[in-house]
């Protein structure tokens, strides 16, 4: 996701790869994988923007940066503050990534 660098989603995702089953594991693998060569530009990655592979790495980053995670360490501020999504209910809310075996 653009501007999301700040969070570090990487480590989001590398903790959702981790507890997938190996066979979807190895999918989203071979996806990272068959974009890598085109991550290099926006221009380039745009022409896979109708890919299957594209979707499925979009929807790792698009979890990662909306859950408004912030690995441990980064500067933030996480998506929801971005976003304005400050309802009562979500200020509540306190965030345990510990079930990623990520805190």
């Amino acid at each position: 996701m653009p501007g999301s660098a700040r969070v570090e989603p990487v480590v989001y995702v590398d903790a959702v790869l981790d507890g997938m089953p190996p066979p979807v594991r190895d999918h989203a693998l071979e996806a990272i994988d068959a974009l890598a060569p085109a991550s290099r530009s926006t221009e380039t990655l745009a022409g896979h923007a109708h890919t299957p592979e594209f979707a499925f790495v979009r929807a790792l980053a698009v979890e990662a940066f909306y859950s408004d995670f912030v690995a441990p360490g980064a500067d933030g501020p996480g998506a929801w503050s971005e976003i304005d999504f400050s309802s009562p209910l979500a200020k509540r809310l306190h965030k345990d990534w510990s079930y990623l075996g990520i805190g």
